[in-house]
């Protein structure tokens, strides 16, 4: 052949290989309202921006007359690219090829993706669309799946890793993912779960949809294993870009601190009336989040599960930090199971990456229960106050209001190393709510009181002891509150704070690892 059948000859194959399970699967693809893996990553991706990795690699494989059957690119679109003109490494899986479904030839495509991203300390995304192991590869398939999980575990802490379900992802392939910093879910076209609905009924009995068992929205307000449920393919780009936007490259990368438009010093008027005067009255936390926020900017991650406490990061003149907030409008923001998981995973990716971290509080406690202490909210409890006394980045916490027993520790007190300790003069600090506390103390001389003469004397002793414990300063005399400040210095208060702490540096003991309780 000459240079110009050469060339001819190239283009076939780019064209073949771009195509890949054909013009007809594609047309499937599209009728069930999802893009190809190419569309993809033109979406995902900043224009013009992606450069493939193996385009043209096949499988190996002739069981099964699995050789008369081969796509160019075998069932997965790999390489390098940029979102917010931030290099990324990406793969996409290609349902138009077999399902998608991985082989070995496939997995060593993500493979070396995940390496390139790890050696040049890039953000790793993938997207899933696979209905799982190749069948006619046997053991090969799952060894694929096994070297791509020991990539996940290698880069974790050193790079962003984010997984886009956007089709089907299951059986082993659902713990790539899950080892991930980052899932996003496409409603009604994305699923999750390690056996499915006929599986399931086969062994167990019991029926269920696909939906049900494993969509965007059981996996975003039950099982709490996906952070983000977006309406459709389009808005999971969307909010990929936006969290690309508060994350950095590497665990290495310093905080590029973008001048606001907002001022550091802007009053926040609106919350001196957010606390209600009645400890018992709910309110919602979010506001005072997007009222310090720049712009009010926030992007919540786990929105829909565990709302008792809200995750989710924001920019403060201009520096990105992660938040924590207890959210009295949700179960009066008591910390339970759910919630102390889901805030303790949230403080390590923080962490690993040097986000500074801001934690609201207003927190009556742990939430009491049969069902709490059986399911283990000693151990889930603890992996929020080990995740905090870990955490070596700048934190700042601000007590709004309640601050009770060792819900008050946990959630990033002077006592486990926060860096400043904030408090309204409407926080509460104490072991536990005045009527509980007088209940306790006073047993003996409310014992032989009925009637009014009861109401009267225990009324007067809750007075007494909030007049006494239900204020900031008690702990502010101990130096354990650094200052307390009015509701509408708060946004000024925490730039100036965060700015002090830009260059915190902490050592801590030298160990192989720490034991969590998980």
């Amino acid at each position: 052949m000459n240079h110009e059948q050469k060339r001819e000859h190239f283009q076939q194959k780019v064209k073949a290989a771009q195509l890949g399970g054909g013009e007809e699967r594609i047309a499937k693809q599209h009728a069930a309202g999802k893009y190809t893996a190419r569309e993809r990553n033109e979406k995902l991706l900043d224009p013009g921006s992606f450069h493939e990795f193996d385009q043209f690699v096949t499988h190996g494989c002739t069981q099964f007359s699995m050789e008369k059957k081969k796509y160019l690119g075998d069932g997965v679109i790999t390489g390098i690219g940029r979102i917010n003109s931030q290099q990324v490494a990406i793969f996409s899986q290609d349902f138009t090829c077999w399902g998608g479904a991985l082989g070995m030839a496939h997995a060593k495509k993500i493979c070396k993706v995940m390496d390139f991203a790890l050696e040049n300390r890039i953000p790793m995304i993938g997207i899933n669309d696979s209905g799982g192991a190749r069948i006619q590869e046997g053991v090969v398939s799952l060894a694929g799946y096994a070297e791509i999980f020991y990539r996940n575990v290698q880069a974790s802490g050193v790079i962003p890793q984010i997984s886009l379900i956007l089709g089907p992802c299951a059986g082993g392939a659902v713990y790539s993912p899950a080892m991930t910093d980052f899932i996003f879910m496409s409603d009604q076209s994305s699923y999750m779960f390690v056996t499915g609905p006929d599986v399931i009924k086969t062994v167990t009995h019991e029926t269920v949809s696909k939906e049900d068992l494993g969509g965007a929205k059981a996996h975003n307000e039950k099982s709490g294993v996906a952070h983000f449920m977006c309406g459709n393919e389009d808005e999971t780009f969307e909010r990929v870009r936006e969290l690309m936007h508060f994350i950095p490259a590497n665990y290495q990368d310093k905080q590029k601190v973008i001048a606001s438009t907002d001022s550091a010093q802007r009053s926040n008027v609106k919350l001196k009336s957010l606390i209600p005067d009645s400890s018992k009255k709910p309110y919602d936390m979010r506001d005072l989040i997007l009222e310090v926020a720049d712009n009010q900017h926030f992007l919540e991650v786990h929105a829909h599960f565990a709302k008792n406490i809200i995750c989710g990061f924001l920019s403060i003149a201009g520096m990105k930090i992660g938040v924590i907030a207890n959210q009295p409008n949700y179960l009066a923001g008591v910390l339970d199971i759910d919630s102390s998981s889901k805030a303790a995973r949230f403080v390590r990716f923080c962490d690993s990456f040097n986000i500074p971290l801001l934690t609201l509080v207003d927190v009556p406690g742990f939430l009491p229960g049969v069902a709490q202490e059986h399911g283990g909210i000693i151990r889930h409890g603890a992996k929020l106050l080990y995740a905090y006394s870990e955490a070596t980045v700048p934190m700042v916490t601000l007590i709004t209001r309640k601050a009770y027993g060792g819900a008050y520790d946990v959630m990033a007190s002077k006592h486990i190393r926060a860096d400043i300790n904030l408090a309204y003069p409407s926080a509460e600090i104490a072991v536990m709510g005045a009527e509980g506390a007088v209940q306790i103390i006073f047993r003996n001389e409310l014992k032989g009181l009925s009637g009014s003469e009861y109401e009267q004397k225990k009324k007067q002793l809750i007075q007494d002891y909030e007049e006494q414990f239900a204020n900031p300063y008690r702990a502010a005399e101990l130096g354990y509150i650094d200052e307390v400040i009015l509701p509408e210095q708060t946004r000024m208060k925490l730039a100036t704070y965060f700015k002090a702490l830009a260059n915190k540096k902490v050592s801590r003991p030298d160990r192989k690892h720490g034991n969590i309780p998980l």
